[in-house]
């Protein structure tokens, strides 16, 4: 694995600006100095790397010097001995003063005792300066003379650059040639970065006077490097881990949230986390050697805090800790002045940094750990309103007390549910089962049955989108369930089973548990547990084709909801009924929904909320009113994150509908932001996030295959995970048709529509986009093969490709009927375009049609066809018509940032000659750069833009330029065509 220092930089760019202006001014001739704190692994070294490699692209000199931790007892003048040596090593670089004895010390790394002043020097002509320099009463005027002479040498050779590195550890001599050097530098080429970790400077370390005595002078300035963003550290932890394959979405979130932005940590967590590792013994002693350094008293403060947790109360620590009023004072003191524990603003003590307090709690032993607990729950339970019920939970667990665990698991449960915070009640519920077999009376400590609890967790599970684990703790419930059990309880477990079942695609499952309740429950007289019940039988009849059974149960179940003011259950129903048969008139629809919302939120029943938002907004969607749609789902997402259950089913739903709706109306920036949400998404909302690669495949993003396979990683795991599977699909075929790779674009269509066959007995239109996606691929690679009468095997793809996606639409309509929506008919009318163009016809009657059916509001396939009909027009002679087509296209490509797209259409009207405003005509024969010719020669061998960077040492984003450059000058829409071009053209020499 990479170190991070040794990767790219991320992030830093205010910093680095900053320091290079820095750098900027002294090159312009005045001195310049920036005082650079930062905690212990933040970055700091990295940033000053960065710096000085770009200083010397600038023809700045660099000289470095670093500082060393020798306690007490240091070597005096030891950063500038370190600085000093390259000048020791070619005295050329500085001849006047590397002759002066005063130096000799230093260069040779033996400062010893100031020297008797050269002959030459005189000292009346002193530097010039920007202050009177500080007092020197001690003999070391002439060395710090010397010094300051050199330095000017130097300067005035080229500028210069000095990098102090962790002057907190400086010697005393050292702060004091650097404080006179800064006095009495002025107006000369010198740029000095001095660093220090901002975490070890107590209140009564030497370097804080003398950092507010720099600050005073002219051109000096502080620099705090804070943590990173979470954004860039998820970044870093990518880049770190991308060379043993992607990461989890989960292992990332781990390390983002425990390193709390600094860099190091983030290597050194992701490291353990690849050998097991809860904490890495490097970092441990690192962390715990800051903590051992504290006095005896300090230490138990510190290990109090840990156990008690991140935020801990005054009073707390005082009960707990058992030191006396003066000791605890101390020792606070201690603790806060070293920057081991910070106070909030509510008067909390809490750890600078969770690593810390981990560092600390793993140092304790098992015994004192335990007792520590047991002290804190005792005095947790004495003093209530001291802390939360899942504090002491908590503590009761650590400290064996499972009674107590049990009973205030339950509390903060339904503390965490009163709040609208279910992933808290699940963890707290789940808790509590965990302890049921060992507690005693557990049943009436809970105030209900394990069966009940087991329904509640559920429930849970299901509101923060773990549709599985529902499944399981259902299906628990059900074995449980008491022999004597009334048959409504027995019923609700059957069909609130089949609702989850249904989440996981098992249909089949979810008809027969929906069949077993409605077997337990009588119709007469009319029950709640009867109708819902008939309700849930409803979905999962017509789920499975059983349409008269289905209509049977929606009657009844409307009626008995009437009856007896179900509304919840009405709403349900009314949900099912609407949307069963595809091919209601949408207004009727719309209204039945409205109504159904009305009853829901009437209810109260969050989840039938949430089904009828989901539906709302996906009638509006299938019927090509995006906007409407969009209106749909910012309402259902907006309202989702108010209630707390923003992952579970139909929220997670919405918001797939809502960046895939950004997407289509062309607002890329908008649904790439809504698909990277910062909050932990549940595998099963995966696709939310792999949303994000139809912006990424579409601007040429070189993450985007990154995160292809992060995707395709979880689709076999996850099984049935169809819409993950569609959405990674996608953009493979896509991205694969970008880089010429049609076979792999034909493979990953067809393999997909086989997976879906086997998920989806009766709708497989989806794959209607992945074959039109693919066909392209298609129809490029027969347009080049063609031309050497090889064209049998990509028109034998673009059949099958064709066949799969009338199956698709056939077996559609056998269920449905001719419903299908205006995107399908989009698709459509583009398959019978590619499949036109694989067979060679230019046809731009289909191109036209492609072009109106996505008219409807998809704005970049409405592009990407007018890209097809303005060359099927030159290819006509429609010079005016292909450029007026060409123009708009391409206005679409530069607005949404369409890179791919956008070098395919320049290439087109470079090609045909066009006049197209912003887009520059050139020689089609323009002759290639000596770099372009052998990125060339690696696109004939078929190397992707990564492994071109690899070959030739450069980044992937450096080598997707010289491609489109290629593709430009050539006129080739594709990499395939382009090398087509060029080896009929002769520019292929050599082979890779």
């Amino acid at each position: 694995m990479p170190r991070w220092d040794d990767a790219p930089m991320v992030g830093r760019a205010s910093e680095l600006a900053a320091l290079l202006a820095c750098v900027d001014r002294a090159a312009a001739g005045r001195s310049s100095t920036v005082l650079l704190s930062g905690d212990a692994g933040v970055g700091k070294t990295r940033l000053l790397g960065e710096v000085t490699a770009r200083a010397v692209d600038r023809g700045v000199r660099v000289l470095t010097g670093h500082c060393v931790d020798l306690g007490d007892v240091g070597l005096p003048y030891l950063p500038f001995v370190d600085l000093l040596r390259p000048v020791a090593a070619e005295p050329g670089m500085a001849p006047g003063s590397t002759a002066d004895p005063v130096l000799a010390p230093l260069f040779a790394g033996r400062p010893g005792p100031p020297q008797p002043v050269p002959e030459g020097r005189d000292l009346s002509r002193p530097l010039p300066h920007r202050a009177a320099p500080p007092p020197v009463d001690d003999g070391r005027l002439q060395l710090f003379e010397a010094v300051a002479a050199l330095v000017c040498e130097l300067a005035g050779a080229a500028p210069l650059l000095l990098v102090l590195e962790d002057v907190h550890w400086a010697d005393r001599s050292s702060r004091d040639l650097l404080r006179y050097l800064l006095a009495r530098l002025a107006d000369e080429p010198v740029a000095v970065i001095a660093s220090y970790r901002a975490d070890d400077l107590h209140r009564r370390h030497p370097l804080r006077p003398l950092l507010a005595e720099l600050v005073r002078l002219p051109g000096v300035e502080r620099l705090e490097l804070s943590p990173l963003p979470d954004a860039e550290v998820g970044a870093l932890v990518r880049r770190l881990g991308s060379e043993a394959g992607p990461l989890p979405e989960s292992v990332v979130e781990d390390v983002v949230t425990r390193a709390e932005g600094n860099a190091f940590y983030a290597e050194e967590l992701l490291a353990a986390g690849r050998h097991g590792e809860a904490l890495p013994l490097a970092l441990t002693d690192v962390l715990l050697a800051r903590v051992e350094q504290r006095s005896p008293e300090a230490q138990q403060v510190l290990r109090v805090a840990a156990v008690a947790g991140r935020r801990v109360r005054h009073e707390l620590v005082a009960t707990v800790s058992g030191l006396a009023d003066g000791d605890l004072e101390t020792a606070l003191a201690e603790v806060v002045h070293h920057y081991l524990l910070v106070v909030s603003d509510d008067g909390r003590y809490r750890f600078r940094h969770a690593l810390l307090r981990e560092a600390v709690l793993a140092d304790l032993l098992p015994g004192e750990r335990v007792r520590l607990h047991a002290a804190i729950a005792s005095y947790l339970a004495r003093v209530p309103d001291a802390g939360t019920a899942a504090e002491r939970a908590h503590h009761a667990r650590a400290s064996n007390d499972l009674p107590g665990a049990f009973s205030a698991s339950l509390v903060a449960a339904s503390a965490a549910g009163g709040v609208g915070a279910p992933a808290e009640q699940l963890q707290h519920l789940e808790a509590a089962l965990a302890l049921w077999s060992a507690v005693p009376e557990a049943a009436e400590r809970a105030g209900r049955d394990q069966a009940a609890l087991l329904v509640e967790t559920a429930a849970a599970a299901r509101s923060v989108g773990e549709p599985a684990r529902a499944v399981a703790l259902l299906r628990s419930a059900l074995e449980v369930l008491p022999a004597d059990a009334a048959p409504e309880i027995r019923a609700r477990v059957h069909y609130t089973l089949a609702q989850a079942m249904v989440r996981v695609e098992d249909d089949a499952g979810a008809y027969r548990e929906s069949s077993a309740a409605m077997a337990l429950v009588p119709a007469d007289p009319p029950s709640k547990a009867r109708t819902w019940a008939a309700a849930t039988h409803a979905r999962m009849s017509y789920s499975v084709g059983r349409f008269d059974e289905a209509d049977a149960a929606v009657d009844e179940a409307l009626a008995a909801a009437d009856a007896l003011g179900f509304d919840g259950a009405w709403a349900d129903i009314a949900v099912t009924q609407a949307r069963a048969r595809p091919g209601a008139d949408p207004a009727a629809v719309l209204a039945r929904l409205d109504e159904a919302l009305i009853r829901a939120r009437r209810s109260g029943n969050v989840e039938v909320e949430m089904r009828v938002l989901f539906n709302l907004a996906t009638v509006t969607f299938e019927a090509g009113r995006i906007q409407d749609a969009l209106d749909w789902t910012r309402r259902g997402t907006r309202r989702a994150r108010d209630l707390g259950v923003e992952w579970s089913y139909y929220p997670a739903e919405l918001r797939h509908l809502h960046v895939t709706a950004l997407y289509m109306t062309g607002d890329w920036d908008g649904s790439l932001a809504e698909a990277d949400v910062l909050a932990r998404v549940p595998d099963m909302s995966a696709h939310v996030r792999a949303d994000g690669l139809l912006v990424l495949v579409g601007r040429g993003d070189p993450g985007a295959r990154a995160r292809i396979d992060w995707a395709r990683s979880l689709v076999p795991r996850l099984g049935s995970h169809v819409l993950l599977d569609f959405v990674t699909a996608g953009s493979e075929i896509d991205l694969a048709t970008w880089e010429g790779r049609p076979q792999q674009a034909v493979d990953v269509a067809l393999a997909t529509y086989r997976r879906l066959q086997r998920e989806w007995d009766d709708d497989h239109i989806g794959m209607l986009r992945l074959a039109g996606s693919a066909l392209t691929a298609v129809a490029d690679a027969a347009a080049v093969a063609r031309r050497a009468a090889d064209a049998d095997h990509w028109m034998r793809a673009g059949d099958d490709l064709a066949a799969a996606a009338r199956a698709s639409v056939e077996t559609y309509r056998e269920t449905y009927g001719d419903t299908l929506g205006v995107e399908a008919h989009a698709w459509l009318a583009r398959i019978a375009a590619e499949t036109a163009r694989v067979r060679g016809e230019v046809a731009p009657e289909l191109w036209r049609a492609a072009v109106d059916a996505f008219g409807f509001g998809h704005v970049y396939e409405e592009a990407r066809s007018r890209l097809r009909l303005a060359e099927a027009l030159l290819a006509t002679g429609d010079r005016a018509g292909a450029a007026a087509e060409a123009a708009l296209a391409h206005e679409v490509a530069v607005r949404l940032g369409a890179a791919p797209l956008r070098t395919a259409l320049e290439g087109l009207i470079r090609r045909g000659r066009l006049e197209v405003a912003g887009v520059r005509t050139v020689e089609v024969g323009a002759v290639l750069t000596p770099r372009e010719t052998e990125v060339l020669r690696l696109l004939a061998a078929g190397r992707t833009n990564r492994q071109i960077g690899a070959e030739l040492y450069i980044s992937e984003k450096t080598a997707s330029v010289h491609v489109s450059n290629i593709l430009a000058k050539l006129g080739a829409n594709g990499r395939t065509e382009a090398v087509a071009i060029a080896a009929a053209r002769g520019l292929l020499t050599g082979s890779a």
